[in-house]
């Protein structure tokens, strides 16, 4: 196995009773680069988030991290990952730097390496100012970037993020985006999973999209835009009888459709064109303006729109 590889999977699968959770997945992680996770509810991810962390068995098939064999080795594979859950474990009587200590004496790390730790980290994660203030006082982006840091206490190479920036505002996403960019710089792997397309596609430089414990498409996000869609998207929202007379009409003109409550998306690549074509038929009551397709287009085409409970 090459040397830059940290996660490995073949044919891994994982039953709960009749339930089978992941069926037959196989992928490999490599240093320096962010492996994302996609899929709805109940698509696998988190079981097998869970066996790369150790703290689900491994059921059939073969999982490595750092080269060790996860179900020979758990506890030495779990001292060598850093974990941002995706619900926040903080001590909320304590203070950040406290929290941090808390993290690090879980690694048994000497007193002078844990405050050397802490304090950089602090740093890295914009708290300085925080160091002292019990974490009950910080804001929900303050609490996502102490998680990150309590993280990397033990500087582990392969770190999974659980939904790292659920809940937060714009401007917090953004700023946990940045330190997630900057760590994934320093060679470490990063595993993530995400409801959030935009977010896959601004950290992902692979990701897996699953369903009912299956793989069904792999590969950079640009790339999977460019197999499963068309460059643009063009949108139309009005009445729907006009919709689908417009559907009828386009329907072999462009690469495909899509018919949603209120909207009828056209697929093409070049929707500049059609937009002219559109504007000089001079449609009553029909509103439509094209953009480009995004990682959530390929997300719903693979995996539906329907809910998944």
């Amino acid at each position: 196995m090459s040397p830059d590889i940290t996660v490995s999977a073949r044919n891994l699968r994982k039953r709960y009773g009749d339930l089978v959770a992941v069926d037959g997945v196989s992928f490999e992680t490599r240093a320096g680069e962010c492996f994302g996770f996609l899929g709805p509810n109940g698509a696998g991810k988190t079981s097998t988030m869970r066996m790369i962390g150790g703290s689900s068995p491994v059921g059939d098939g073969q999982l490595t991290v750092l080269g060790l064999p996860v179900a020979e080795h758990p506890r030495r594979v779990k001292a060598q990952l850093g974990v941002v859950p995706q619900e926040e474990n903080l001590e909320l009587d304590l203070t950040v730097r406290e929290n941090l200590t808390v993290y690090g004496r879980y690694f048994n790390l000497p007193a002078a390496v844990l405050r050397e730790r802490s304090e950089r980290l602090v740093d890295f994660v914009q708290l300085r100012d925080k160091a002292d203030v019990n974490v009950r006082f910080l804001s929900g982006g303050m609490k996502r970037r102490l998680l990150i840091a309590g993280a990397f206490i033990n500087e582990p190479q392969v770190v999974i993020l659980d939904e790292p920036t659920t809940g937060l505002d714009p401007q917090a996403r953004h700023l946990v985006w940045e330190k997630l960019r900057q760590l994934k710089g320093q060679n470490r792997t990063l595993l993530l999973t995400t409801h959030y397309m935009d977010e896959a596609e601004q950290l992902c430089d692979r990701l897996v999209v699953m369903e009912k414990g299956k793989i069904l498409a792999e590969g950079r996000p640009r790339d999977l835009i460019q197999s499963h869609v068309t460059r643009d998207v063009v949108e139309l929202a009005g009445a729907r009888e006009v919709r689908e007379e417009i559907r009828a009409r386009y329907a072999e003109k462009v690469a495909g459709h899509e018919m949603l409550e209120e909207r009828l998306l056209l697929f093409t690549d070049d929707g500049e064109e059609l937009l002219h074509v559109l504007t000089a038929e001079r449609l009553a009551g029909i509103e439509f303006y094209a953009r480009r397709a995004t990682l959530e287009d390929v997300f719903l085409k693979l995996t539906g729109r329907s809910l998944s409970e």
